[in-house]
């Protein structure tokens, strides 16, 4: 049984949003490193709760889905911002890619 989500729909939707429309690149790298799917060549967010934020990602001939889990429980808005940049930030260091500086990724 999967618990609650602690986000209601209008602050998934405005996550998965903003990393499609602004950080694709970054939802790439983080698919390749930390969802085990080095060969993808796109991903694009498609939610976010309390445990993970979830991806469709294309490898190859075909789609897949691709969860990655949080470093913990989530519970405020806040925290996913702060989980997205950490999780950027080691997809590059396991990719061996400069991270991203500025705006978001301070």
């Amino acid at each position: 049984m999967s618990k609650p989500n602690p986000f209601d729909q209008q602050v998934v939707d405005a996550v998965v949003r903003h990393m499609n429309e602004d950080h694709a690149a970054d939802s790439l790298l983080i698919v390749r490193a930390l969802g085990g799917l080095p060969e993808a060549t796109s991903a694009t967010a498609t939610g976010v709760d309390g445990e993970a934020i979830s991806f469709d990602a294309q490898a190859g001939e075909g789609g897949v889905e691709v969860r990655i889990p949080w470093s913990r429980p989530l519970t405020e808005r806040a925290e996913i911002r702060a989980e997205v940049v950490r999780m950027h930030r080691e997809a590059c260091d396991i990719l061996g890619v400069p991270p991203r500086t500025g705006g978001d990724h301070q």
